[in-house]
């Protein structure tokens, strides 16, 4: 088992008796409000809390695992906290399979760091938080207020098959007010979702690029975003449940999808394509937020015989246009606005712009180019943050 090494600002704390042969450290908070745990069964880095998998949650002690038959003492290929992790056996956002860690009510950022996973979602609270974090030792972060006194925090599949685990944990409170900063929500498919590492994926998608562009001292950026996803999904798969659970009043939702919506295997005609976007549309209005479209770009290689890059019709264009008229939600219409620049530019420069051998997936550059187009739209309108 392992054995606490201390928290942010704190000294070790004395040991408890636990069940025979085994101590169990006793309660640390941090004073100033941070927290840092260390997960697996390998060495403790100094100054994280370690938490074996079968470590189960205590209220005398303030944190462990709901259900610790359900966690499992693994490897990971990382260095330090990055070197052991605990993977989750159970799956799903419902699932009680939770870290559970006892913290007055607040507003907390917490920074997550996996094990080894090809694809791994975050969940808390009982709702996405990060989506398909990929690769082994991915890292990442949100906001979360905490109302009841405890954090509830799993790691789940990003999709079917895929092992999720958990190498470290941070928590730190920015505030005693359990409400979000202003957040800009993005809904999107694969050219729009985040890659990891974050700041140095080959593979991008323009929202994953956008806090670039964004004054980040008023908003945060939360990219729900995920690969392959059309707008029925995105409506039923748990990523609009998360965005309407906490979205408020000041915040923004910016909603691109269609690519995937027209592919044949997904049996989604225009129609229902736009009958999804329009509850999606009106029900974070409801919560008092702005709804923002925007259509996707296009290919790399759409230009004419007139090298003038164009792809109007693709996409179910047509219908993200009607929506913003008809819901009086203000429109990016990014294929066009990528289309201008990408005929200013040329076939060539576009074509460095994807990914190579892929003429619809833009690489770290075309994701900023794209994400930059967004910003300037946002503000030619008029939005506050960009």
């Amino acid at each position: 088992m392992k054995w606490k090494k201390g928290l942010t600002g704190m000294l070790l704390a004395a040991f408890l008796c636990g069940a025979p042969g085994m101590g169990i450290a006793t309660p640390a908070h941090a004073s100033a409000g941070e927290y840092k745990f260390d997960f697996g069964g390998g060495t403790v880095e100094t100054g994280y809390t370690g938490v074996s998998a079968s470590l189960s949650y205590d209220s005398a002690r303030g944190y462990g695992f709901r259900t610790p038959e359900n966690m499992r003492n693994v490897s990971a290929s990382g260095t330090g906290v990055a070197s052991d992790a605990v993977r989750f056996l159970a799956t799903g956002t419902k699932s009680e399979n939770t870290f559970e860690v006892d913290l007055p009510p607040g507003l907390y950022e917490v920074s997550v760091t996996l094990g080894d996973t090809s694809r791994s979602s975050i969940a808390a609270e009982g709702v996405y938080q990060v989506i398909n974090m990929t690769g082994n030792g991915a890292k990442d972060r949100f906001q979360i207020p905490v109302t009841d006194g405890q954090l509830n925090l799993l790691v789940t599949e990003g999709k079917e098959g895929a092992v999720f685990t958990l190498s470290a944990l941070e928590i730190r409170q920015l505030s005693s007010n359990p409400v979000t900063n202003r957040t800009i929500y993005i809904g999107g498919d694969s050219t729009v979702c985040n890659y990891y590492p974050l700041d140095s994926s080959v593979q991008a998608g323009w929202g994953q690029l956008l806090p670039e562009f964004v004054n980040t001292n008023t908003f945060q950026i939360r990219n729900m975003a995920s690969g392959g996803q059309i707008a029925r999904g995105f409506h039923q798969d748990g990523q609009l449940e998360a965005i309407v659970q906490y979205i408020k009043p000041g915040d923004y939702f910016i909603l691109q999808l269609g690519i995937n919506d027209t592919n044949p295997k997904h049996n989604e005609s225009e129609a229902e394509f736009k009958d999804w976007m329009k509850d999606m549309i009106r029900q974070v209005k409801a919560k008092g937020a702005t709804v923002i479209l925007s259509t996707p770009q296009g290919r790399a290689t759409d230009f004419n015989a007139n090298n003038v890059h164009n792809a109007e019709n693709r996409w179910y264009r047509s219908a993200i246009l009607a929506l913003a008229q008809e819901e009086q939600t203000p429109l990016v219409d990014l294929n066009v606005l990528s289309s201008a620049y990408f005929t200013s530019i040329g076939k060539d420069a576009t074509l460095a712009l994807y990914m190579n051998g892929d003429t619809l997936h833009p690489n770290y550059e075309g994701a900023r180019e794209l994400a930059r187009l967004v910003a300037q739209d946002l503000k030619r309108q008029g939005l506050s943050g960009f």
